[in-house]
C-alpha cells in the first residue's frame, strides 16, 4: 500500500500551489484532478481578461509574467500549466475522485483506482455544477449555461440571464459579432462587480438601444422557438429566441462534501473549517479555495485563498 502525506483533490491554482507547499516541505503528496491542469481556468470563455493584475495571481512567489496589463485565460493556462511541467508536480488528470472514507488513513475512491492518504486538501473549486433556474424548457438544447466565444451566436437572438461579468461579457461580444442580444436581469441594474473598464460600455449600449435590457425581470419558460419572461411591470412577454445563455453562476459539489462528512450550515451551505487551519470538521480533511464558501462563491478566489496552502501545510506539519 502506497501512502502519501497529503492527496489533494483538484488541480486548480490552490491546488497546485498547495502540492508546491508539500513539495518544499518534504511531504509525499499527490494531486488528483478531473480534468486537465487548471480545468476551471480551460472552462472560461476563451477570450476572458482577470479583473486581477498578474502578480496577484503568483503562487509560491513564481513570477507570472506578461505584457498585459490584466492577463487573459491563456496567459493564465500557460502560466498554471507551466508550473506543473517545470516543477514536476505528481499530479493525475481526468481521474475523478468518487468517495474519501476514513479508517486508519483516509481511503480515496477514484474513477481509476484507491489511493491512501495521512490527510486530504480539497481544493475543487465551484465552476462545474451550473446554478440552475428550474424553468420549463431549461434542458433544451438551445440552452447553455457556459460561454466560450461569440462566434456561434452571429446573426440570432440571444438572451443573455444576469448581469455579471460572464454575462456581461457574453452580451457584448455577441453584440458586436451580429446577434440580436436581450438581457433580463433580475437586480435593478448591472452588477457593481462588473469589470470597471467593462461596465461602462455595456451601459451605453444598453442606453443607446443595441442592447435590449429588462431589469427586475424573470425568465419564466424556454420554448423551442422564444421565451417567455415576466417585467418588472408584470406583464408578460414572448419574443422569439434561438439560444439562451443562462449566465446564473455556478456552485461547489455539495453532495460530494456531504458524502464524504463536511458539515454544511446555512441556506449558503457554507461548509465548516478552521480560518486558522483550513481544516474541516473531519480531522485530516482541509478545505481550500472557492469552495470554502459554500454558496457564495464571490467570497474566495485566486488572490485571498493563495494563503490557505500555507496555512494548511503547516498545520500538516505541527501534527507530525
Amino acid at each position: 500500500m502506497e501512502l502519501y502525506d497529503v492527496l489533494i483533490v483538484g488541480g486548480g491554482p490552490i491546488g497546485l500551489a498547495s502540492a508546491l507547499e508539500a513539495k518544499k516541505n518534504n511531504l509525499k503528496y499527490i494531486i488528483i484532478e478531473k480534468g486537465t491542469v487548471a480545468n476551471s481556468l480551460y472552462n472560461y470563455p476563451l477570450y476572458m481578461t482577470f479583473f486581477s493584475t498578474a502578480d496577484r495571481l503568483e503562487i509560491d512567489e513564481i513570477p507570472f509574467i506578461t505584457t498585459k496589463p490584466k492577463p487573459g485565460r491563456q496567459d493564465a493556462l500557460e502560466y498554471y500549466q507551466g508550473i506543473a511541467r517545470q516543477k514536476g508536480l505528481n499530479i493525475k488528470t481526468y481521474e475523478k475522485v468518487l468517495n474519501i472514507k476514513k479508517s486508519t488513513f483516509f481511503q480515496i475512491e477514484t474513477s481509476k483506482q484507491i489511493y491512501f492518504a495521512k490527510n486530504v486538501i480539497i481544493a475543487t473549486g465551484f465552476y462545474d455544477i451550473p446554478n440552475m433556474m428550474e424553468i420549463p424548457g431549461e434542458d433544451l438544447p438551445k440552452v447553455k449555461h457556459y460561454y466560450t466565444e461569440p462566434y456561434p451566436y452571429a446573426f440570432q437572438n440571444v438572451v443573455v440571464i444576469g448581469s455579471s461579468n460572464s454575462s456581461v461579457d457574453a452580451a457584448l461580444e455577441i453584440y458586436r459579432k451580429g446577434g440580436n442580444v436581450t438581457m433580463i436581469i433580475r437586480k435593478s441594474e448591472i452588477s457593481k462587480s462588473v469589470k470597471y473598464w467593462v461596465k461602462p460600455d455595456i451601459e451605453n449600449r444598453i442606453k443607446e438601444g443595441s442592447i435590449k435590457a429588462f431589469f427586475e425581470a424573470e425568465l419564466l419558460e424556454v420554448k423551442p422557438n422564444s421565451v417567455i419572461f415576466k417585467t418588472k411591470n408584470g406583464e408578460i412577454k414572448e419574443v422569439e429566441n434561438d439560444f439562451v445563455l443562462a449566465m446564473t453562476g455556478y456552485l461547489p459539489d455539495f453532495k460530494f462534501l456531504e458524502n464524504i462528512g463536511i458539515d454544511l450550515k446555512g441556506d449558503c451551505l457554507n461548509p465548516t473549517y478552521n480560518p486558522k487551519t483550513m481544516e474541516s470538521n473531519i480531522e485530516g480533511i482541509y478545505l481550500a479555495g472557492v469552495v470554502c464558501g459554500g454558496k457564495d462563491t464571490h467570497l474566495w478566489f485566486i488572490e485571498n485563498s493563495r494563503i490557505h496552502a500555507k496555512q494548511i501545510i503547516k498545520n500538516i506539519i505541527d501534527k507530525q
